[in-house]
């Protein structure tokens, strides 16, 4: 018994290390994984809106509307980013009409319901969450 469970968990490890290895040669930007991960985020991540949001008025309004217009708006696009977030959890195996990756574009994708399609982009990148494309080297 001891043993199988062993041989089962040495097998495991083995599989966690070299099939996302193996995944990365086949990455494709927007499929099913990339629509659960996407679900994921936005749900786990959705309270960040709110200073999100905020933080956008103030840049665009002021302080006090920040503080008060700024935060309702915020919890408005939580809620909203949470729905959007189910949806794409639930909704992952299957490609959705209207959500191509192009905004512009038409057709059945797996891409974003709602614009950003992460909760964080390189427009509120106050941490160093992302890094732009140039700065990654090949």
């Amino acid at each position: 018994m001891k043993r199988s469970l062993k041989l089962f968990l040495v097998m495991f490890m083995f599989a966690a290390v070299t099939v996302p290895a193996m995944a990365i040669e086949d990455y494709d930007e927007s499929g099913p994984l990339t629509k659960l991960s996407r679900g994921i985020a936005n749900v786990a991540f959705s309270p960040l809106e709110i200073f999100k949001q905020a933080y956008d008025v103030n840049q665009n309004m002021g302080a006090i509307p920040g503080i008060t217009y700024g935060v309702l708006r915020g919890v408005c696009f939580t809620v909203a980013r949470i729905g959007v977030g189910v949806a794409d959890i639930v909704t992952f195996p299957v490609p959705l009409p209207g959500c191509t990756d192009d905004p512009e574009d038409y057709g059945w994708g797996y891409g974003p319901l709602m614009r950003p399609a992460w909760v964080m982009d390189l427009e509120h990148n106050a941490f160093g969450f992302f890094y732009e494309e140039s700065v990654i080297a090949d």
